[in-house]
């Protein structure tokens, strides 16, 4: 940017607008209404008086809107923007085969509001990713978003004849999966460490706050007088060599694997008493840079290692995991439980309660009438009575609902697809169950099961899930139709419309990397999520209304 003459970069916050030496001002926003405040804010609060005065100009991420226009034109500020263009960025890579919309209320808008502009802008999206990387001949789908996406990959191909590039195809198969398929995955404690660290902080477009005091250089003498305040920020992807190793791996695996990293660095270091000739010496010193990288990378993964295991140790994290493993393989999932009870009482995070209470809900396909009356009283009573929305839109959006066929799905579903290994090997995992210790997660398993055998073996099953399943042919232009050489693997995209959780994209990780597997994959989402997350953008906040 600064190549381009861009001066300076801010957040967008109320008030006057700092202070720069610039003709150009151009904000960069989603459309949303209330982005649109803080910018009338800034427009009307700058200095008429001051030259040369300052132009404004409006970026809208991914499309403009006429609401927000309107909204802007109403404040008496749209005169002031001399360009309002859009921005199209749909999909944006996280890492090598990670791609997302990072579109936090995909999920709700299309559930609970019957609102699909997420999906054309994940079917866009797709077409960009076709326009640079090939048509994908082959497009499996499930669920209602998953048919409407399709739907419009074909008519927008339809409608681009031009659009038929005879680029050499890198993806052989498109998954498209509905988050609601699979609602019971992202209601779970994740338990690999980037699920973790996720659960516990939370990660932010790859960058996650940790508390300081575990960061804090260790100096004699002095006596932690002056700890350091702010949070400390740390980027995490697979650049950093450690963090690839160890991000995908069940949290109990990871100590074995730091402990190994640390012997093996100190004996590197070691090396330079053994270093006597000019030669050896230069040879040593040509590794530093890359053993100290090493180094402060395992510093700084063994104080996040250690301030995860206090929490992970924590009776109440055994107790809050303990009934979720109960719930996921089927035990008492159609009484109230004690645990919940308790939780409720003690006024534990509502988040916490409402994930529980889903979970058991959707292990139980809905529950009794009476059961889910008691938990949505207490809830009330306890926590307030303006929850009354949010539990309203948990019902709406499937996670929180009465049963209403009198049969509960679950146990044939968790059955027929293997969905709960009683023996999970964490160290060295053989099934992608051991991303929940025990549980394997639905839409992962339903990846796995179209590669080999196929989904015609689990038709019943897929009946039982929401929303239709399909698949679509796209005709490739003669000459680059894929014969594939002995070996070579077929690569997958899947797409999770709704949101993706870590602990997914560990187990698909850990597919591509099976060795009898034959099938790499590559994950794009609408938006990377966790559990307390995901319910987080189905509350309702009650506010004084804005108009």
């Amino acid at each position: 940017l600064q190549e381009h003459e861009v001066e300076k970069m801010f957040t967008l916050k109320p008030g006057r607008l700092p202070p720069a030496d610039v003709k150009n001002v151009i904000f960069f926003v989603r459309p949303r209404l209330e982005l649109m405040d803080i910018i009338t804010d800034n427009v009307l609060k700058e200095d008429r008086g001051r030259s040369p005065q300052r132009d404004f100009h409006i970026l809208f991420v991914p499309r403009r809107s006429l609401l927000c226009e309107q909204w802007l034109k109403e404040q008496g500020v749209l005169g002031s923007f001399i360009h309002r263009e859009q921005y199209s960025l749909d999909l944006i890579p996280f890492d090598g085969d990670l791609l997302s919309m990072e579109s936090e209320s995909a999920f709700k808008e299309c559930y609970l509001e019957s609102d699909q502009t997420s999906l054309y802008h994940a079917a866009k999206g797709l077409m960009t990713l076709q326009a640079l990387y090939g048509t994908i001949p082959q497009i499996f789908g499930k669920g209602e978003c998953a048919r409407h996406v399709a739907n419009m990959m074909i008519r927008m191909k339809r409608e681009f004849p031009g659009s038929q590039n005879s680029i050499f195809p890198v993806f052989d198969t498109l998954l498209l999966l509905d988050r609601n398929v699979d609602l019971l995955t992202p209601l779970a404690t994740q338990l690999t460490y980037e699920g973790l660290i996720d659960e516990i902080y939370g990660i932010q477009n790859t960058y996650v706050k940790l508390p300081p005091e575990k960061f804090a250089p260790k100096k004699q003498g002095e006596g932690g007088k002056d700890l350091p305040t702010e949070p400390k920020k740390l980027q995490l992807n697979s650049a950093e060599e450690l963090y690839a190793e160890i991000r995908d791996k069940n949290f109990n695996a990871v100590g074995s694997v730091l402990s190994k990293k640390a012997k093996i660095i100190s004996a590197a270091f070691e090396e330079r008493h053994h270093a006597k000739t000019v030669g050896e010496i230069k040879q040593f010193v040509s590794q530093l840079p890359h053993m100290q990288a090493a180094r402060s990378s395992l510093a700084n993964h063994t104080s996040i290692a250690e301030l995860i295991k206090d929490i992970t140790t924590s009776e109440d994290f055994f107790d809050n995991l303990t009934v979720e493993q109960e719930f996921m393989s089927g035990i008492d999932t159609d009484k109230v439980n004690n645990y919940i009870e308790d939780c409720i009482a003690q006024k534990h995070p509502l988040i916490k309660i409402l994930r529980l209470v889903c979970l058991q809900s959707v292990c139980n396909s809905g529950l009794k009438q009476k059961v889910l009356d008691h938990y949505k009283r207490e809830i009330l009573q306890t926590y307030g009575y303006e929850h009354i929305l949010t539990l309203n839109n948990l019902e709406k959006a499937g996670l929180l609902k009465p049963q209403t066929s009198g049969r509960n799905n679950y146990p044939t579903i968790r059955k027929t697809l293997r969905l709960w290994m009683d023996d999970v090997n964490e160290q060295n995992p053989n099934d992608i169950s051991y991303v929940y210790s025990g549980y394997a997660p639905l839409s992962v398993r339903l990846a796995q099961l179209l590669a080999r055998p196929g989904w015609r073996s689990i038709e019943e099953v897929l009946k039982m899930l929401p929303g239709p399943h399909f698949e679509e042919r796209q005709q490739l232009p003669t000459g680059l139709q894929k014969k594939r050489q002995q070996g070579e693997n077929r690569v997958t995209l899947v797409f999770f419309l709704g949101g993706v959780t870590y602990a997914e994209i560990a187990a698909l990780r850990f597919l591509s990397q099976m060795e009898d597997g034959g099938t790499e994959y590559v994950i794009a989402t609408t938006k990377l999520i966790n559990g307390t997350t995901w319910i987080k953008s189905l509350m309702e906040k009650l506010e004084p209304a804005p108009f």
